[in-house]
């Protein structure tokens, strides 16, 4: 048996949302390979986007304070990160992986932020407002339709704004490989330091 790991962090060009600005978001991608013993290869892509999640409670409550108490408020929403988990045999190029998440999830934190960005951002968080389950059921809806994924694992992040501890969310293929248990290190490993 062999298997090998490449983690590395992958730029992909971004565009600003109004501004018309660019710049390079990077993403943290490992490549791992194995080889079992009956001469079957296994390939996995692992892929982190990170975004923005707004709750839908926090905006329900916010709106609810201006409608009855002329009270302006500012909802939550966190810094949050999917790690999406491949196995393959066509190949699948981490472009898009990285166009599945923007699919599935439009609201990809920015790499260039105009007062116009922010704005766009401002519309974006809160036309795709998402709790962490629902995130996770976006990204399962995408990876499901594509062939070229054998098999998939999600886990998303909300490291909230709101309380002491994150919001986390598994989901898995149909009769996935993947493991739904997952170790202390990869929860630790979903918080990304800017």
């Amino acid at each position: 048996n062999a298997k090998i790991g490449l983690n590395f962090s992958y730029p992909i060009m971004i565009r600003s949302l109004r501004s018309n600005n660019q710049g390079y978001q990077y993403y943290n991608v490992s490549l791992e390979g194995s080889m079992t013993n009956n001469g079957v290869f296994k390939k996995i892509l692992h892929f982190d986007f990170v975004y923005s999640s707004a709750c839908p409670c926090s905006y329900e409550l916010a709106e609810y304070a201006r409608m009855q108490r002329n009270k302006a408020t500012v909802t939550h929403s966190q810094r949050s990160v999917a790690r999406i988990s491949i196995e393959f045999n066509q190949i699948i190029w981490i472009e898009d992986l990285h166009q599945i998440c923007t699919n599935a999830l439009h609201t990809e934190t920015q790499v260039i932020v105009k007062r116009e960005d922010e704005m766009a951002f401002a519309e974006l968080n809160g036309s795709y407002l998402k709790f962490v389950e629902d995130a996770a059921r976006l990204l399962y809806e995408q990876l499901i339709k594509d062939k070229r994924v054998k098999d998939f694992r999600v886990i998303c992040s909300h490291q909230e704004s709101l309380h002491s501890h994150d919001a986390i969310s598994v989901i898995l293929a149909p009769n996935s490989k993947f493991s739904s248990e997952i170790s202390h290190e990869l929860w630790s490993s979903l918080i990304h330091k800017s």
